[in-house]
């Protein structure tokens, strides 16, 4: 007769999937959420966290929050949700291959971009002007906001109560947002400072190495991914792309071992390429980085002086050349400038009424304001979780519409 299979104890559970590298994020080794929970029989921490963004509203808003396109412009380009997910897949796949924990690097990559505003940068821009006199406006900050405050789901705390290294991440994914002994880089957002007096998140240095692998994964989702959108719209050609470091050969060679190629897989192959080549020289530079410093945790991770994901000088040089190319080429092309014009006039329009008159906002959002600040930041918070087309339909509705470049 056979045996029977062991259970396994609870605490193992939350080490399933692939090993992890001992300079990975352990579950077991989690610092905790702000507000204490049990912890899941079945699912560990960071699965739980990624589950709890892809479950929020401001998740699914990001379906109709664009990158560069605004949505009236078609359903072929993207948005933040596909991007979103681009990126996660990325984080995952990198991750896997450096033993890091692949679910927090979906649960970062899948929420960096929950602060962003209606109509994109120019949406942001806009709300930030807007609050110059009350603290400014900031997507990082925003999207801990959401995190912590603005989410509204769950009967005994507000926000998602995330785990400290999700929340870290988001807030420092970029690097350190304070030099060692505390002195600020450059200021840091209201937001941040208040959560990290509640909830210290280590300012001061770097994040995890999945945080690290979330945002290189973001610029190479978005750089590779705004070429194949641009081609698309065609706001610049393929020929025009020949002198671009690295997308130009890349495209030249895809031509040359495919004569004939059609237009469309021909974009598809090196758009594909691309990403390839990005994670690949990713991958070995922070190999050589992890094998130099040798870190035996994550917390030996956060206290080097510089990060340990990261491109080669000549692959980060490459990513400096394609931004500048789409830079020029794309976001400021004229057809682009004349739609984030309206965004820009719809962002600020809406702010200047609802701060005059906050009895126009919602009923479920009114009476929060004890002064104008407060006013303003309830405002803010309300604007830059609309989407795109419920911004202009709120304009429209409010003030009157405005005229969409075709």
């Amino acid at each position: 007769m056979a045996a029977k299979p062991s259970l396994q104890p609870e605490a193992s559970i939350r080490e399933f999937g692939p090993r992890l590298a001992p300079y990975a994020c352990h579950p077991g080794d989690s610092r905790g959420r702000l507000h204490p929970e049990p912890e899941s029989a079945s699912r560990s921490c960071f699965q739980r966290d990624r589950d709890r963004v892809i479950h929020s509203a401001a998740f699914r808003r990001l379906k109709h929050k664009t990158q560069v396109f605004v949505y009236h412009e078609g359903d072929y380009y993207r948005t933040r949700l596909t991007h979103s997910i681009e990126v996660s897949q990325i984080a995952r796949s990198i991750s896997r291959s450096l033993g890091l924990n692949e679910d927090l690097a979906e649960a970062l990559a899948l929420a960096h971009d929950l602060g962003h505003t209606p109509f994109g940068h120019c949406g942001e821009d806009a709300l930030n002007a807007a609050m110059a006199d009350f603290g400014g406006f900031d997507h990082n900050a925003q999207t801990l906001g959401i995190l912590t405050r603005l989410e509204q789901r769950y009967a005994d705390f507000d926000g998602l109560n995330l785990t400290w290294e999700t929340l870290e991440g988001v807030v420092k994914h970029n690097g350190p947002l304070a030099r060692r002994g505390g002195a600020a880089i450059k200021q840091i957002p209201r937001v941040i400072a208040e959560f990290d007096a509640q909830f210290p998140l280590e300012l001061d240095t770097y994040a995890s190495a999945e945080a690290q692998v979330a945002a290189l994964s973001d610029d190479i989702a978005y750089n590779n991914h705004d070429i194949d959108d641009g081609l698309r719209a065609g706001l610049f050609d393929v020929a025009d792309l020949g002198d671009v470091p690295l997308a130009g050969p890349v495209f030249a060679e895809v031509a040359k071992r495919h004569p004939g190629i059609d237009r469309t897989r021909l974009i598809h192959e090196s758009v594909r390429r691309l990403i390839n080549a990005m994670v690949s020289d990713l991958l070995t530079e922070s190999r050589t980085r992890l094998a130099a410093a040798v870190p035996q945790s994550a917390a030996e991770i956060r206290a080097l002086d510089e990060p340990v994901i990261a491109f080669s000088a000549a692959m980060a040089e490459n990513d400096r050349a394609l931004k500048r190319f789409l830079f020029a080429r794309m976001y400021r092309h004229d057809r682009v400038n004349a739609m984030t014009a309206v965004g820009r006039r719809v962002v600020q329009e809406l702010f200047d009424l609802f701060l005059a008159e906050p009895k126009r906002l919602p009923p479920d959002w009114q009476g929060q304001g004890r002064n104008e600040g407060e006013t303003a930041r309830l405002v803010c918070d309300y604007i830059a979780g609309m989407t795109d087309r419920y911004a202009l339909n709120e304009h429209r509705r409010l003030i009157g519409g405005v005229e969409i470049p075709s």
